[in-house]
């Protein structure tokens, strides 16, 4: 077997191999440093940790250098022993250096953003390389990475210049195909034992699970499996079993709607809908923060209709979006806004165009991005995004879209427009400056642009006051309401798979001349701020909506949070979530604070897990049966 590894040919792959193995090793050190006080020190833990993760660095290794393993394979001896080869061998080494080295601090600048490893999001910045790459490019300084990166590599090469063994070589292609094979079987016999990494579940901290993981293999698994069939991965009951549970917790079933009734005189209200880029509760001054970021969204609260117990359904965008506009449940996977078909579920858009109200999704950004101006043109909204923004209405920009005062701005103009027209108007905006790079105009409010999170938050809130005291000018005003609500959370990392606090976001409704301040305690889900708002409009409508009034007095308090492949719901005390090894969990909720949650794990009976895949099969469900 030995004899199968010593021909010098493949001697310039082993060192590779090594070199990838080496690296990743101390991508995971620097990664566990980088958040020490966050991962289990325990000295077993820490050596599962490390030991999972050099199982996953070989695994990764072994696909990662197929290509070289092919070519090493077939390149005639005739070809391989000339100067030029032997040049063409030391350039694959310093690209593979530059390769290995970029991915490790593209790992890192991850790692910091999101506390996790290569996973959908990855993916889906893949697909959209124009904002993502102009992001990097304003975040970071790019042109010296880079530079340090080749140099480091270059270096490497002249370093291990001996280790590399380009030297001659007399072997025949026969004796080469045994070593070969043996190479490109190892990964075809991983693909088959090893999937989506189940062995980096080291410990009940995330992070440590997180770190047991080979950043390569989580991108490619996370490409591999970006759709996640419910039926397939989850528990399941009986589909008539399900509907019937449904329907009486709900009221609608696959084949009925759900009937709203509001009991309040219909009003022609307009309606400005806000959905705040990651506005998490924690950043809030009335939530308890203390560095007051949002002294006039903590003013708002005041003057307004403000839920302060609500939770996002997810940690993207397109899941608040998804949330927002379809009231459903978060589905294992992708987004409904990103699947292909997502125009035959019940939409707040149809509700609104059958009131006669004209609908505008009016977004910083271009649209095209995360497949949003195809699911809101199809859902009953006019799409109106970057490129409709004249030269004079932009002052201010960056990779994700013009500032949020341009884009307010722009809200107010469109506003006028429809009121022109005599027609009530619903605007559903979508903000994206707290957003990296923390872009924004110098001189508005006292953090310097490009420094974080906390200015990016500061400037948002700046942009609202300013947005709501030119809409006080407006003709329109008084009879306008005002939404505020945060599209997910300002991170997703955390000790806990599921952390309830980072799903905590606002709902502010404002219309001074229509809507009493009060403070609502009640807990309540992203899903139900529609049926709230058709409810306060004195709309009677029928939809397949799972989200309810939460002023109404029955209003049965849960929440719903998922992580992509964790479905979530939150009722009386506790976490219950459903994981795609189809099994149900139960967590005690204790001490939940604004930055940290504690949980402690207890036996799930059959009615508890009968109600949470009660929710998700059964909106999984009519997902699917509606295409």
């Amino acid at each position: 077997m030995l004899q199968l590894f010593q021909n010098r040919r493949f001697h310039f792959l082993y060192f590779f191999i090594f070199s990838f193995i080496l690296i990743n090793f101390i991508t995971r050190a620097s990664l566990l440093i980088v958040d020490v006080g966050s991962v289990d020190l325990n000295i077993f833990t820490l050596l599962k940790m490390f030991g999972v993760g050099l199982l996953y660095d070989t695994i990764a290794a072994s696909y990662y250098f197929i290509p070289l393993t092919l070519y090493l394979l077939f390149v005639p001896t005739s070809v391989y022993n000339t100067k030029f080869h032997k040049r063409v061998l030391y350039t694959t080494a310093v690209i593979i250096f530059f390769a290995l080295i970029f991915n490790s601090i593209s790992e890192y600048f991850f790692w910091e953003e999101f506390g996790k490893r290569f996973n959908f999001i990855a993916v889906d910045y893949l697909v959209y390389t124009h904002e993502v790459i102009k992001n990097i490019q304003e975040s970071y300084p790019l042109p010296q990475i880079l530079t340090a990166i080749l140099l480091t590599s270059l270096s490497l090469v002249y370093l291990f210049r001996a280790k590399l063994h380009i030297e001659e070589d007399r072997s025949s292609l026969k004796s080469r195909v045994p070593t070969a094979a043996l190479l490109l079987l190892l990964p075809v016999l991983f693909f088959n034992l090893f999937d989506k990494q189940p062995l980096a579940n080291v410990s009940h901290n995330i992070y440590n699970n997180e770190l047991a993981k080979n950043g390569t293999y989580s991108l490619f698994s996370a490409f591999r499996h970006n759709e996640l069939d419910y039926d397939e991965f989850y528990k399941t009951l009986d589909t008539k079993t399900v509907f019937q549970n449904l329907k009486k917790l709900e009221g609608f079933d696959a084949n009925s709607s759900k009937v709203f009734t509001s009991h309040n005189p219909q009003k022609k209200m307009n309606v400005i809908l806000v959905l705040v880029e990651s506005l998490s509760a924690e950043y809030m001054g009335v939530y308890g923060s203390k560095k007051n970021l949002t002294p006039h969204l903590d003013a708002l609260t005041k003057e307004s209709l403000f839920f302060s117990n609500l939770y996002a359904t997810g940690t993207r965008t397109v899941r608040g979006m998804e949330a927002v506009t379809l009231s459903i449940p978060p589905t294992p996977g992708r987004s409904i806004v990103k699947r292909p078909k997502n125009d035959n579920l019940d939409s707040i858009g149809e509700v609104l165009q059958a009131k006669g109200y004209e609908n505008k999704f009016i977004y910083a950004g271009h649209g095209y991005f995360d497949n949003m101006n195809d699911f809101f043109s199809k859902n009953g909204f006019q799409v109106i995004d970057k490129l409709d923004f004249s030269d004079e209405e932009v002052t201010f920009s960056n990779a994700w879209g013009v500032c949020d005062e341009d884009l307010l701005n722009k809200t107010l103009h469109e506003a006028d427009a429809s009121f022109a027209k005599k027609q009530p108007f619903f605007s559903f905006v979508m903000t994206t400056s707290n957003h990296r790079p923390y872009t924004y105009p110098e001189g508005k409010i006292d953090i310097p642009s490009h420094t974080g999170r906390d200015g990016g938050v500061k400037y948002t809130d700046y942009a609202l006051h300013s947005f709501l005291e030119k809409a006080k000018t407006k003709p329109w005003f008084n009879n306008t309401v005002f939404v505020i609500l945060a599209d997910h959370n300002g991170g997703s990392a955390g000790k806990k798979s599921l952390p309830l606090y980072r799903y905590k976001i606002p709902l502010i409704i404002y219309s001074p001349a229509f809507i009493k301040p009060q403070n609502l305690t009640k807990l309540a889900s992203q899903i139900d701020a529609m049926p709230t708002l058709f409810h306060l409009l004195g709309f009677d409508y029928k939809a397949k909506f799972y989200g309810n009034n939460i002023l109404a007095t029955d209003f049965h308090e849960r929440a719903f949070i998922g992580n992509y492949q964790k479905l979530g719901y939150v009722e009386n005390g506790y976490l219950y979530y459903l994981t795609p090894d189809k099994k149900s969990h139960k967590m005690k909720i204790e001490n939940l604070k604004l930055k940290s949650v504690e949980y402690k794990k207890e036996t799930i009976t059959e009615e508890e897990e009968a109600k949470i895949i009660t929710y998700y099969q059964s909106a999984s469900y009519i997902y699917k049966n509606s295409q």
